[in-house]
């Protein structure tokens, strides 16, 4: 592996100059991406999904806590693995504390195909406290395109035969009635993690600039 050249700090100024003005050409055509991906249509979710969680039974529509918008991570961990997938535990490594997207009438919550009797040992084995819920009598992963259809590519291959990828799904709902409104896999969650990156994949986006200003995460309000 090569090392970068050695130059003098005003031809590194110069360099750098250069790739700033890149780097906010980027950030501009990011900004309008996330635009348009606002303005995608959405899909009415009809089955009513039950999950199992640390409170027992939960619908779709529970897992948004009372919250307009709701990500939920399709964190690899099939029903007969002992633990859950590394790249997976790594990316929800990355998800900051939940207040900053809570605050912001997002709910953020873990769904895995395994049933949560494995779930919540390897979750304690994480240190972590994020809501995570089982999926594994439900059609839900199928119906997200979490595990494999004819249309995309899995991550995970066991006998040859493909398994799973992971994944982030976003919803909205209107009273009752929930929508899908975006999916992301595979190597469309790289940069992800952080509060922002995670609200500019849903429909509401950051919601009104100004209506929340950034706070420590213990001064929020619920």
């Amino acid at each position: 592996m090569s090392l970068p050249e050695i130059v003098s700090r005003e031809r590194w100024r110069a360099a750098r100059a250069e790739l700033l003005r890149r780097e906010e050409a980027l950030t501009r055509a990011r900004d309008a991406l996330s635009a348009e991906r606002r303005r995608l249509p959405m899909v009415e979710v009809d089955p009513e999904y039950v999950f199992e969680g640390g409170d027992g039974k939960a619908t779709l529509l529970d897992l948004f806590d009372g919250r307009p918008q709701l990500v939920v991570h399709h964190f690899m961990f099939a029903p007969e693995w002992e633990a859950g997938c590394p790249c997976c535990a790594a990316f929800l490594d990355q998800v900051g504390h939940l207040a900053h997207l809570r605050a912001r009438g997002t709910a953020f919550a873990v769904v895995s195909r395994a049933p949560f009797t494995r779930i919540l040992p390897f979750k304690a084995r994480m240190g972590w406290t994020l809501p995570w819920y089982s999926s594994c009598h439900t059609g839900f992963d199928h119906d997200f395109d979490h595990d494999f259809n004819r249309d995309f590519e899995a991550t995970i291959v066991v006998d040859d035969e493909p398994v799973e990828r992971p994944g982030l799904s976003c919803f909205l709902r209107e009273h009752d009635r929930v929508f899908h409104t975006y999916s992301v896999y595979d190597r469309g969650l790289d940069g992800l993690g952080p509060a922002t990156s995670l609200l500019d994949l849903t429909a509401l986006g950051r919601l009104p600039e100004g209506s929340e200003r950034v706070r420590y995460h213990d001064e929020y309000e619920d």
